[in-house]
């Protein structure tokens, strides 16, 4: 047992969904069976998290949270009951609730409709429960309209040559012509509001939103060339408002392309950028929770290069080396080397597919898998 952790036996789980197998409240529930095979007496503590993507709400829900619901639009503008979480005057908003790729029918993609108009409605639903602060999640999104049609459910209008609304979607914003935001709901001076988001790209441009993000939506190249130079457009009627220059230093912003430019409209609306996962955790009372542990067990559907660039399983890993904690990761997929999951601060990966090689199957029967990694783990480190 040289890996046995010695003297401490208080096992803390923070490992985010593995997408399309098992929400990260599942991961806990079978880390949890597995461990306790092998050490029926190990205190184990649950804490799933999220980067601030989709499975941000269920995060906090999970975390004691109150859920609240609202019915709202959805990116094709039909009606969607969407949830978000309110704690002491703290929300946990994810767009994707009401705006996501989740919410459109499967196989069909709108690049160029889709609006974020039920965003801002899910934001209003927060400020009429109260809320002081707003942790507002992105990713998964099924729009790249630069949060024009959330700013619109807040009370701001963009008009077109005819003094009309413009179109839903980005691809609307090829006809704007006016905006003005003197309509925003006042109360949103009052709160604190935070972007979380695990992206860091700018609006427009080669690492913009339509051009990284739009092919996952269903843009063809025109599309993406046509939603670039709209939401360009964008930002230039923006400078003609009170915003000036400070419409296209958004659009530069950290953050400004996040969830198809969603980023951006919370930029304007004052938000602070800050990395999804960082203000999850703390969101979440990572803090208090890591104190007690001895182990920490995080991970993701797939550890690769991408989680080490903002994603949830990095900043757990983060957080635990700077308190001195040992840290170990489950995933479905593994693609990074020992030598950078130990950068990470991740002391040992264990993949569904040391246990079953066929991808499909790991896919498939991800829960019974994760059981038997984690018997491996307890074997391992709690033995």
């Amino acid at each position: 047992m040289a890996d046995a952790v010695d003297g401490e036996r208080r096992v803390l789980i923070a490992a985010d969904k593995f997408k399309g197998s098992l929400t990260a409240v599942e991961v806990a529930q079978r880390v949890t069976a597995g461990l306790r095979r092998v050490a029926p007496d190990v205190e184990i503590a649950a804490l799933p998290v999220a980067d601030g993507g989709d499975g941000t709400v269920a995060a906090a829900l999970a975390a004691g949270f109150e859920r609240r619901e609202a019915r709202v639009a959805g990116p094709l503008g039909d009606e969607v009951v969407a949830a978000f979480a309110l704690r002491d005057g703290t929300a946990v908003v994810e767009m994707a609730e009401a705006s996501g790729l989740q919410r459109l029918p499967a196989g069909v993609f709108a690049p160029l409709t889709a609006s974020t108009y039920g965003s801002g409605e899910l934001l209003r639903a927060a400020l009429d429960a109260g809320a002081r602060t707003i942790v507002f999640g992105v990713g998964g999104s099924a729009t790249t309209d630069g949060g024009a049609g959330m700013l619109s459910a807040l009370g701001a209008r963009f008009l077109d040559r005819d003094g009309a609304p413009v179109p839903p979607g980005g691809g609307g914003l090829a006809e704007v012509v006016s905006a003005d935001l003197s309509g925003l709901d006042p109360r949103l001076g009052g709160v604190e509001l935070v972007l979380a988001s695990d992206v860091d790209n700018p609006l427009t441009g080669p690492k913009g939103a339509p051009a990284v993000y739009g092919p996952q939506k269903g843009a063809s190249p025109d599309d993406v060339a046509a939603l670039d130079a709209a939401l360009g457009r964008f930002v230039k009627v923006l400078e003609g408002t009170d915003l000036g220059d400070r419409a296209a230093e958004y659009a530069l912003a950290p953050g400004a392309g996040a969830a198809g430019g969603i980023g951006y409209g919370a930029l304007l609306l004052g938000a602070r950028f800050r990395a999804g996962i960082e203000v999850m955790l703390d969101v979440l009372g990572f803090g208090a929770a890591l104190e007690r542990a001895g182990l920490v067990i995080t991970g993701e559907g797939s550890l690769d290069e991408q989680t080490l660039h903002g994603k949830a399983p990095a900043g757990v890993a983060a957080a635990a080396r700077a308190a001195g904690k040992e840290v170990v990761a489950v995933c479905g997929r593994l693609a990074l080397a020992p030598e950078a999951l130990g950068r990470a601060g991740i002391r040992r990966a264990y993949p569904l597919t040391d246990v079953e090689p066929d991808v499909g199957k790991c896919i498939a029967d991800a829960g019974p898998i994760l059981e038997r990694v984690a018997e491996g783990i307890a074997r391992d480190f709690l033995g």
